[in-house]
């Protein structure tokens, strides 16, 4: 393949800039949200924030009422965006809270999500990240996911492997060696619309008798790490946006994983499927999602 011009440092600045991000929102949760639930034995939920008179509140929400988005999601996209326009002034940004244009440019774009797994932040459960990647003409050449409460970095860049770092230096990433779809782990997620998720409860409930188990942690850029950490066999999911797969399914590709993602102009409201699988399983887990219908888009109302 030819390689794309400066992917050590697309990589490194992807790297370290999520890895900042990352450190704020772990300090900011126990200061937005107290203890996490289990910790403290009069916590059911969300502790509610204690803020200043007039100060901004901790939680406000996008599309539906169940689709929250936090004080900290807001305040790490803007230190995201400023630490690329210090390092990177001429690039585009995309990210999930401030936005950017649907058209997909000539040129590096960064595409960030600053806490995906939100609803996990809130509750404190310990399965939330920051992703952070740059395309070209939109595609992903370098990125990184950091999985902030275990404080585990997965990074690639395109043509040169994925690894994972918790903390004692770089390990490639491998998909699972496995070949029998019947025993695939499957992570998938959840709309907020109503309608969708009524559909894609259907199609779980016929893909369930036919492989393993299904795994729904609630942060896809994390599912599909887990694919390339070999932690799943497989991913799929409806509706997710750039920010959401551009990182993560870059590093599952990476780790040998066959990757499907939807187009780099679209967004959640389209309802393309995600799907990343172990390549041992590929064609027959895709198979089985067409047999299912689960392959076609399943737009929001």
């Amino acid at each position: 393949m030819t390689e794309e011009p400066g992917l050590d440092e697309l990589e490194r600045v992807a790297i370290d800039v999520a890895c900042g991000a990352a450190a704020h929102v772990r300090a900011r949760r126990p200061e937005l949200f107290g203890p996490r639930p289990g910790h403290d034995p009069d916590a059911v939920g969300p502790a509610p924030a204690l803020a200043a008179s007039g100060a901004a509140p901790a939680v406000t929400t996008k599309s539906t009422p169940t689709d929250p988005v936090t004080l900290a999601d807001t305040e790490t996209e803007h230190l995201i965006r400023s630490e690329l326009r210090a390092r990177r002034p001429d690039d585009e940004v995309l990210g999930e809270e401030a936005g950017g244009s649907v058209d997909v440019p000539s040129g590096v774009r960064w595409v960030v999500d600053p806490i995906d797994g939100t609803v996990n932040f809130m509750y404190g459960i310990p399965a939330y990240a920051v992703s952070v990647a740059a395309q070209v003409d939109g595609r992903s050449v370098a990125g990184a996911v950091v999985d902030v409460a275990r404080g585990i970095t997965y990074s690639a860049a395109a043509g040169r492997g994925a690894h994972l770092d918790a903390g004692e230096g770089r390990v490639p990433l491998r998909c699972n060696p496995i070949d029998q779809v019947d025993l695939a782990l499957v992570a998938t997620g959840f709309s907020y619309d109503s309608g969708r998720r009524a559909e894609q409860g259907s199609i779980v409930a016929e893909l369930l008798p036919r492989i393993r188990d299904v795994r729904r942690v609630g942060a896809a850029a994390l599912d599909l790490c887990m694919v390339a950490s070999g932690a799943v066999d497989a991913h799929f999911e409806h509706g997710l946006s750039p920010w959401d797969w551009a990182a993560g399914g870059l590093i599952a590709a990476e780790a040998g994983a066959v990757v499907h993602t939807p187009p780099p102009d679209s967004r959640s409201s389209d309802g393309h499927v995600t799907v990343a699988c172990a390549p041992g399983i590929a064609d027959r887990f895709v198979r089985l999602l067409d047999d299912l219908g689960a392959r076609r888009s399943i737009p929001s109302d």
